[in-house]
């Protein structure tokens, strides 16, 4: 038994050596052992570490970890952590040098915990708190870097994105280079999405990065994004992201117009047109992908509300007057028009046709269901039994839904 204790604590010890040895680390992984002889022969010189070179490797600012020595890994640096953490707590507020060295010591065991075991509350909530006390912006920005090598291998890690939202509110006022942390955020969500398919997580932060972004970083964010969004039309988490954008863009436009002209600027409603637009041609092009219809939703919700609604109050510009004029008919006459050509089913082997069609149909019973007071004029345009037909046939299972939907 203290023979495997004692071995536990000098893996740990090697541990924190190869940390320190190269603090510029930014991907963590974890190798089976049969896998560093293959590593080793590739490497021009040795990088592995450790007991017959089978424990860890290091390369180019990337750490492996052996998979066999995790457990014992682990359990040795908890038992460090907690032992650092009860010191520190045993200290009294005047004890400023032991204070100090025992700090530092409570943040060297918790880095090794979390590499390890991400989830680890106790041990970010333990950072937090030798972080606040110290109140040095090269700290904070050093726990960045440490919860951007945590999600190198935890990417969905809610512990870790949250750690980075209360870093970014803790140093908002007293750093001078906030939106270029901010910027990198942003791109360190959209590398991590594209290694970790559908991350609510990675997305979630983005979303809430919007608030603290400038007007400019929101516009350059929206047409950056529009090409990820292109390649990956299945995922929700990116439209929502380009939600979130648009209702800023369109909350910052309402606040310039109070103090000028009343409702919304000619960029405004060309952005909106073009999104439709370019929401449609990516519809038509991949059959059956329902992020692209939840995301017609948005739009078209926003467009009737506040472009095609009250033209008096929409510009003072007489060039967008006049391109919004019947624009509400028009739009109903594109949205039908897109229904009718998206309900044909080639093939009914094919589910993609079938879950077009249904999108379709119950986007446009939507519609009329969130903005009832067009209900009128769309049923003018609309044959209500076709509709509950096509629904009916689609889903059948739903038929009774659709009945009391359409009635």
């Amino acid at each position: 038994m203290k023979q495997e204790s004692q071995q536990s604590l000098d893996l740990l010890l090697q541990f924190h050596h190869t940390l320190q040895s190269d603090p510029l680390i930014d991907e963590l992984g974890y190798i089976h052992p049969s896998q560093f002889a293959t590593l080793t022969q590739e490497s021009a010189s040795d990088d592995a570490i450790g007991y017959g070179g089978t424990t860890f490797w290091s390369r180019d600012h990337k750490l492996g970890i052996s998979t066999q020595i995790i457990l014992p890994l682990y359990n040795a640096a908890k038992r460090a952590f907690i032992s650092a953490m009860e010191d520190y707590k045993s200290l009294g507020d005047n004890d400023v040098v032991s204070g100090e060295r025992v700090g530092s010591e409570v943040m060297k065991q918790s880095k090794a915990v979390l590499l390890l075991s991400s989830d680890f509350g106790t041990a970010w909530n333990s950072r937090k708190l030798v972080v606040t006390k110290k109140q040095d912006i090269s700290v904070f920005l050093g726990e960045l870097q440490l919860s951007a090598l945590v999600l190198s291998c935890s990417p969905k890690c809610d512990q870790a994105w949250s750690h980075r939202r209360w870093v970014i509110k803790s140093i908002i006022g007293k750093c001078s280079t906030l939106q270029e942390i901010v910027g990198k955020e942003s791109e360190l969500v959209e590398k991590i999405a594209e290694r970790s398919k559908m991350n609510y997580r990675a997305w979630n932060h983005r979303c809430w990065l919007v608030s603290y972004m400038t007007g400019e970083q929101v516009l350059h964010e929206l047409k950056k994004s529009r090409n990820w969004a292109g390649l990956h039309v299945a995922d929700n988490c990116c439209f929502h992201y380009r939600r979130r954008l648009m209702l800023r863009i369109l909350k910052d436009s309402i606040c310039k117009q109070e103090n000028a002209s009343p409702g919304y600027s000619v960029e405004v409603y060309k952005l909106w047109k073009e999104e439709l637009d370019w929401n449609e041609m990516l519809i038509k092009r991949y059959i059956g992908r329902e992020a692209l219809w939840l995301h017609r939703r948005f739009l078209s919700l926003c467009w009737m509300k506040h472009f095609a609604t009250d033209l008096h109050d929409v510009s003072c510009h007489s060039e967008l007057k006049i391109s919004t004029s019947n624009s509400f008919s028009s739009f109903i006459d594109n949205e039908l028009h897109l229904l009718n050509s998206s309900s044909t089913v080639p093939d009914n082997d094919f589910e993609d046709f079938q879950a077009q069609a249904t999108y379709s149909a119950t986007y446009i019973l939507w519609l009329t269901k969130q903005i009832p007071e067009f209900w009128l004029e769309l049923q003018e345009k609309l044959t209500a039994g076709n509709l509950k037909t096509m629904l009916s046939k689609l889903c059948p299972e739903r038929s009774f839904l659709w009945d009391s939907l359409i009635d």
